[in-house]
């Protein structure tokens, strides 16, 4: 069983893969197994260097890092699944879904990705090796810091650290010219959010076959996070449909 997820998925007819955000963990998505079942697996996906793989060395390259969770995940993506990622996580999912198809495996039957620009675009955050004092403002204005972890100096350092690495892996950019997916994209983002903008959204259109309606919901960059149920209500009907391609 792959370290990137824990335990096997509970047996369902549709997995739904959610890849977290820069500095992040599965922490974001642990309540939606209570509330997409039973049809639907929730199965986030820890990248290492964080939470229970805390001693394990990250990944600061994109490429190698696809290479990984495709090699890691291989078995459970034999089976219908959907990606879900939220700010770095959606540059992650869509990077996989691009190595895979590259690979001649199924696309995801959906893609769904959140409060992240298309990948052409520049990074909403500056790469890792910028100033400390610019980025812990950036992260809390985001709300992306908890104020609890600005008060603990050793504590602010270690996520710092985090961040910086995962920063690298954005700095991968693409020119806009990889063939589209043909699969569906649901497009995700908050109407406050000071770091993605609706332009920034709409640029994954480039990347889908199909049409790209963003969805703008209340909220900053962790929308989700403010307001779970109002995105779970969007993401129900279009995981139904997932369930009858």
């Amino acid at each position: 069983m792959s370290s990137y997820v824990d335990g096997a998925a509970t047996p369902a007819a549709l997995r739904l893969f959610c890849f977290h955000h820069a500095g992040g963990g599965t922490a974001l998505f642990r309540g939606w197994r209570r509330t997409l079942g039973p049809h639907v697996s929730v199965v986030p996906v820890l990248l290492p260097g964080r939470e229970r793989r805390a001693g394990e060395p990250r990944f600061t390259d994109l490429a190698t890092l696809v290479a990984d969770l495709d090699a890691a995940l291989g078995e459970q993506l034999a089976t219908p699944h959907a990606f879900f990622g939220h700010s770095m996580g959606a540059l992650v999912a869509y990077r996989l879904a691009c190595h895979r198809r590259a690979a001649g495996a199924a696309l995801p039957r959906a893609m769904f990705v959140s409060a992240y620009p298309a990948p052409h675009l520049p990074a909403p955050l500056p790469p890792g090796d910028g100033d400390a004092r610019v980025l812990v403002q950036l992260l809390t204005g985001a709300g992306g810091l908890p104020p609890e972890v600005l008060e603990r100096t050793h504590g602010q350092e270690d996520l710092l650290a985090v961040v910086r690495d995962d920063l690298r892996l954005c700095g991968d950019r693409s020119d806009g010219v990889e063939p589209a997916l043909d699969c569906p994209f649901h497009v995700f983002g908050g109407d406050d959010d000071p770091l993605v903008t609706h332009d920034d959204l709409l640029g994954w259109q480039r990347y889908s076959k199909r049409t790209v309606d963003p969805t703008v919901l209340p909220g900053g960059h962790f929308y989700l996070r403010d307001d779970e149920e109002q995105l779970l209500r969007h993401l129900r009907p279009l995981l139904r449909r997932c369930l009858t391609l």
